[in-house]
């Protein structure tokens, strides 16, 4: 009797998953879930292992097209590298995907020391990293924590993160971009230039607390967004990365023209949540085109001089022709500050759905600014104010003592 080969592997695979507690899976779930799901390799055959590697240029964990489990390890990673290939292709981190990996870390520690030592770093389309229930302690300059470029993928679930060196933010991304999703876990920072999250990508963050001792909470550069939900974001901007900007502020959405991020519109999405700052003004926006929405996001500027957003050229850019263009949308929003335009920028605000605004707009008179308030909105003046154009229900404007001009007409209450 001829022996079916195909039929005998099936049945000893599926025999083989069943031992491992998978009996009642079809042959297609086993085929569909072995690949991902980090389930089936528990307990991990990585349980207590520990990877080092003290190489400039090296890595601790390498993944290259191939799917790939690590638990319950500790990863260590000395060594330096400089410029490009770390920042773009993952040279020198500690733990490497790339080239369509699938890799998926749990309870895993990892620290980095030296340059340029990213710790766990996704590279390249089709590549996805899972992470969860993990550390990452990074101390060198330039040495993110989870970092993304290339189109690739990043998930991360109850992470901490911390980073104290400069350019080191706890969720970075570079030149390609990719997909972030971050669910739980804490990100902080006390680097220079070192934000809880600098994006070139589409960067998600759920459910976490984020915190800066330096450096602004959010960066977003160029064509590229950051959603916060229900996120705590502490931000205290105390030192400056560079001279082309006199102001500090807890969000920054630019483009810097280093080729890094696609030019295009910008995006920065609040929902629930709080954003804390501690130095300067919230929202800086300079050299694009930015939407920012904000949904009942409690947000407190404990520093009395700042504003609560700001658009104007600074150093990036070209001179002239380098103001700031954003449409903010508030719906069930509470702002508290003024909104400033330099004379090369415009700012269109729409307050909806309960918003209330207390502060001035435009009290300079320099850049474009429409106003639309609708849905029980208010705008209680806090100085005098410049609009170009205004839509707005009766009675929702609170001129509180101060002069309000669209477009060269000073605006009066009707009684």
């Amino acid at each position: 009797m001829k022996l079916n080969t195909k039929r005998f592997a099936l049945i000893a695979a599926l025999l083989l998953l069943a031992d491992r507690g998978l009996a009642g899976c079809t042959a297609a779930q086993a085929a569909e879930t072995a690949p991902n799901d980090p389930a089936i390799y528990s307990p991990a055959p990585t349980a207590g292992n520990s990877y080092t590697d003290n190489t400039d240029g090296g890595h601790a964990i390498f993944a290259d097209a191939e799917n790939a489990f690590y638990g319950n390890v500790t990863v260590t990673k000395t060594g330096s590298a400089e410029g490009d290939k770390a920042d773009f292709y993952g040279e020198n981190a500690a733990v490497l995907a790339q080239s369509g990996a699938v890799l998926t870390l749990r309870e895993v520690s990892v620290t980095t020391g030296g340059t340029h030592a990213n710790a766990v770093f996704s590279y390249g389309e089709s590549t996805v990293v899972n992470i969860a229930d993990s550390t990452i302690t990074t101390s060198g300059n330039c040495s993110g924590g989870l970092m993304t470029t290339g189109g690739g993928t990043m998930n991360a679930d109850n992470v901490v993160v911390h980073t104290t060196g400069n350019s080191s933010a706890a969720i970075r991304s570079d030149r390609g971009g990719g997909t972030v999703n971050v669910t739980g876990g804490t990100y902080d920072t006390t680097g220079v230039g070192s934000p809880a999250v600098y994006s070139t990508a589409d960067i998600t963050v759920s459910d976490a607390e984020l915190s800066t001792t330096a450096s602004q909470g959010i960066v977003v550069e160029g064509k590229n967004a950051v959603t916060l939900n229900n996120v705590a974001l502490t931000a205290s901007n105390t030192q400056k990365n560079s001279g082309k900007s006199p102001w500090y502020q807890a969000v920054m959405i630019y483009q810097s023209m280093s080729g890094d991020a696609d030019e295009g519109t910008a995006s920065f999405t609040a929902r629930g949540g709080s954003i804390t700052n501690l130095n300067g003004d919230i929202f800086f926006v300079n050299n694009t085109h930015a939407v920012i929405n904000l949904t009942a996001t409690q947000i407190v500027n404990d520093d009395p001089n700042g504003v609560f957003l700001r658009t104007a050229a600074a150093g990036w850019g070209k001179e002239g022709q380098n103001g700031g263009h954003v449409d903010l949308y508030t719906a069930a929003q509470t702002l508290e500050g003024d909104l400033l335009v330099d004379k090369l920028s415009a700012l269109t605000l729409y307050l909806w759905d309960g918003s209330v605004l207390t502060g001035a707009v435009n009290p300079a008179n320099e850049g474009g600014f429409y106003v639309e308030l609708t849905d029980g909105a208010k705008w209680i003046l806090t100085g005098d104010s410049h609009i170009k154009s205004l839509k707005c229900d009766p009675d929702s404007i609170d001129l509180n003592g101060y002069t309000l001009t669209v477009d060269g007409e000073i605006y009066t209450v009707n009684e």
